[in-house]
């Protein structure tokens, strides 16, 4: 037993460094890197050197990983509370494993969920319980489907496959079509991402160049082969590259210059570009501001609600998938029966300026809904004795005792 669990803590991580000599890795570099009708090669590497995908996938993984998520328990009175001494509670909220963090360990899986519309998550279980959460590389995990079964076959880094069941995995998925794996997120953004891609590398190319339009040296002489290149030689040093740029170019026996390239402003360059950044926020759908793009339509009055748009349209989908998910397949069928559950606490992207949180405080305790120690919770204070009374004006009697005298105003909500 004792070899079968090291076996079990081990393998997971030694997927990271499979060798480029791996028959799956090679057939990947074969097969998964299509061009895309821009004639560029699109991957997972290459969508994170694209700087706006780059920048969507993080706005959303980075927010997935900063949100705090935990285990709650319904309470029999209503509302819940966060139940820290359940196993699932630390792997979610605190340490997953020993080699991260519960950020880091959120950061990783909302990266892979959100460019691949998968993410794996090998569940170590120690006497019956999940005592590790590890995530795997997706492009190292492929999906076995048989009888209605789903089993997963993981490359380790000695090219060796290892089958694990469905019970040991959690596997998040983006949009599917089969219900068993997400959509090829890379291939679904292939074109929008190879367009990007080119208009960078057309971009670095004029500026290597001096930002210069290509041209034509000609002359009603006749050259040599070795003069051809010898001229084309002497202007490339003299007139190429950034060093170069504007330098005046003497032309002599006759030579002209015929640019043969069309100027980035008859090409609209720029525009385009522009566009790209946007088209690759509408993949992702995150608003263009989020990652930068801001137009002349945008005030700081509107900032906020982008940002409840953001959480809402944006994040919300992501969170839910992944509290169902976690529900799914953390929980036990007894301890949903009981109420258990996951969820991320999606004020927290929220943040509000001092006065508008005083406004915000004021009014809930105006009406009984906080006491004095939440809302120092909330600003992260520490809690006074006393503070735990709610209160109401004059005029309202208690809601949790009808028979209170009107103008009683220090009862105390029972709390659980």
């Amino acid at each position: 037993m004792a070899n079968f669990l090291t076996k079990q803590r081990s393998w997971p991580w030694q997927k990271k460094s499979v060798t480029s000599g791996n028959i799956n890795e090679i057939w990947e570099q074969l097969l998964g890197q299509a061009a895309s009708n821009s004639g560029i090669n699109v991957n997972w590497k290459t969508v994170l050197q694209y700087s706006t995908a780059q920048a969507c996938i993080r706005i959303i993984a980075e927010d997935i990983a900063q949100l705090p998520f935990a285990t709650y328990k319904t309470l029999p009175d209503g509302g819940s509370e966060q139940i820290s001494a359940h196993p699932t509670h630390k792997l979610l909220k605190t340490k997953p494993n020993s080699d991260q963090t519960a950020f880091e360990m959120r950061e990783q899986i909302g990266l892979h969920l959100v460019l691949t519309n998968n993410a794996y998550i090998y569940k170590n279980y120690v006497r019956g319980e999940i005592a590790e959460l590890l995530p795997f590389e997706p492009h190292l995990v492929e999906v076995k489907r048989k009888n209605n079964e789903t089993t997963y076959e993981i490359t380790l880094e000695d090219g060796h496959r290892e089958t694990v069941p469905s019970r040991e995995m959690w596997h998040l998925r983006g949009p599917s079509w089969n219900g068993y794996q997400g959509l090829d997120g890379v291939r679904l953004m292939r074109d929008t991402i190879g367009l990007g891609l080119a208009l960078e590398a057309h971009g670095a190319k004029v500026f290597k160049n001096g930002a210069t339009v290509g041209g034509i040296l000609s002359t009603d002489q006749m050259l040599t082969d070795e003069q051809k290149k010898a001229l084309k030689k002497s202007w490339e040093e003299k007139q190429s590259g950034i060093d170069n740029a504007y330098k005046t170019a003497v032309m002599w026996g006759g030579m002209r210059w015929t640019p043969s390239a069309t100027p980035n402003d008859s090409a609209q360059f720029l525009e385009t570009r522009r566009f790209q950044v946007e088209e690759a926020c509408r993949h992702f759908k995150v608003l263009p501001i989020m990652v930068g793009h801001a137009d002349k339509t945008t005030t700081y009055a509107s900032a906020e609600q982008m940002v409840l748009i953001h959480l809402r349209q944006t994040l919300g989908p992501w969170l839910s998938r992944i509290e169902q998910s976690a529900n799914c397949n953390l929980l036990t069928d007894e301890e949903l029966a009981a109420g258990y559950f996951t969820k991320f606490t999606r004020n927290a992207l929220l943040a509000m300026t001092a006065q508008v949180r005083a406004d915000f405080y004021a009014k809930l305790y105006g009406v009984g809904a906080l006491n004095p120690n939440e809302i120092r919770a909330f600003e992260d204070m520490n809690p006074y004795d006393g503070g735990n009374k709610y209160r109401v004006p004059l005029n309202m009697e208690d809601p949790a005792n009808p028979e209170t005298e009107p103008g009683n105003t220090d009862n105390e909500k029972p709390t659980a």
